[in-house]
């Protein structure tokens, strides 16, 4: 078939980690610093220049579309060095083919230095910065492999892109410390200068195998210290909500509130863990292996390596298509007949540990959390849903 006659191809995402799971930080919640047994002991985490070369050009051979977006995560990928994405970049300028290519880097910030600024600004690299909030919130997990704090480093790195003039959003995370301080931690962001910011809840569970996270957790397992409590992340986002919406509406954007101000609109989910299916984001491994989600790294759901089969093609296998319906196809009846289903659609599959009040398998640990903000919200975003019809911005919404 000619690419003439071919159907258009609905746009894949693949969250690249160039150096694996290796950090210089050692954050006590995280999930991905555990995957290092998924390789053999030795092993060069680095993504070596033949197998970045393939990806960058199987990815960009995957889109149809005339813009391909570049999502650069880890561990901490500014290990691998300002030459390492300068290379990159050179690659995805010879195989653009007339594409409009735009790369995302997420990072801790500790390593950045005027090099990395000005490489950054100087190719529009859009760059998510973890920080937790205040010094006292965000120290109290993301400490380095010595237990020191990390606070400092990071608030040099993020001068650093200021400086530079580099977009930069905030990624925090949502713990069992932080989320009793929501506006704690949404003043801080605000004052540092963020303007785009991501509040990400952290759930994890034991593993099977205790240390060994290359294992997928029990299924009945308890969830960690680290872990938001579910009511407590809806009171959490509602707190933030109603400084928002009085106050900063056009001025501070939050993903979280974007995606549901879409789902008012009646417009599809860009964040997939609201999306009705899934399964169209794989995590690329530094070796070129592809696993079915970033949140999905064990080896029962590597999908194959992409020197032997083309990213579209493993998107598009028996195993990947299955996954991504699993989504809407094993809601529980209790999620089916919920008032806020339009807007939440179960969440995030790895979540969904719990059982509903009938004993029905599948509820989403933060189902509680979810319900209250959706509720909590739903005025507001259903005023600002009007707005757009009247040709009006949406913050208009701080009028009322």
């Amino acid at each position: 078939m000619s690419n003439h006659s071919r159907p258009f191809r609905p746009p894949l995402h693949v969250l690249a980690k160039p150096i694996g799971p290796l950090c210089n930080l050692d954050c006590d919640y995280c999930f991905y610093l555990k995957k290092q047994p998924l390789f053999p002991a030795g092993h060069n985490f680095r993504m070596s220049d033949e197998t970045l070369e393939i990806f960058i050009r199987r990815y960009i051979e995957s889109h149809d579309g005339p813009e391909v977006a570049f999502a650069w995560q880890g561990g901490e990928p500014t290990l691998c060095g300002a030459p390492f994405f300068a290379k990159a970049v050179a690659l995805q300028q010879r195989y653009a083919n007339g594409r409009r290519i735009s790369n995302a880097l997420q990072t801790n910030g500790t390593l950045l230095d005027d090099e990395w600024g000005a490489f950054l600004h100087e190719h529009r690299f859009l760059v998510g910065l973890s920080v937790d909030g205040p010094r006292h919130l965000h120290d109290r997990h993301r400490q380095d492999k010595h237990r020191q704090p990390t606070f400092d480093r990071v608030m040099r790195g993020l001068a650093v892109l200021q400086k530079h003039h580099v977009e930069v959003n905030a990624l925090t995370v949502v713990s069992s410390t932080n989320v009793s301080h929501p506006i704690d931690v949404y003043r801080f962001l605000r004052d540092a200068g963020f303007r785009h910011l991501q509040f990400i809840p952290l759930v994890e569970r034991a593993t099977v195998t205790g240390d060994d996270d290359s294992a997928a957790p029990a299924r009945h397992a308890a969830v960690t210290a680290e872990t938001v409590p579910a009511a407590a992340y809806g009171s959490f986002l509602n707190r933030i909500f109603d400084r928002w919406v009085h106050n900063d509406v056009g001025k501070i954007f939050v993903r979280e509130f974007d995606t549901a101000l879409a789902a008012w609109l009646d417009q599809p989910s860009s964040l997939c863990v609201h999306a009705t299916e899934c399964g169209r984001s794989l995590a690329l491994e530094h070796d070129g292996s592809a696993y079915a989600c970033d949140h999905y790294v064990y080896p029962s759901d590597r999908l194959g390596h992409l020197r032997d089969t083309p990213l579209d093609a493993l998107v598009s296998s028996p195993a990947q298509v299955t996954f991504g319906r699993a989504k809407s196809t094993t809601l529980p009846r209790q999620c089916r007949a919920c008032p806020v289903r339009f807007a939440c659609n179960g969440g995030c599959p790895k979540h969904r540990f719990l059982a509903t009040a009938a004993g029905e398998p599948g509820l989403n640990y933060l189902c509680a959390g979810y319900r209250a903000f959706f509720a909590h919200i739903d005025t507001d975003m259903g005023r600002m849903a009007t707005l757009p019809q009247a040709h009006r911005p949406a913050a208009d919404i701080m009028r009322h």
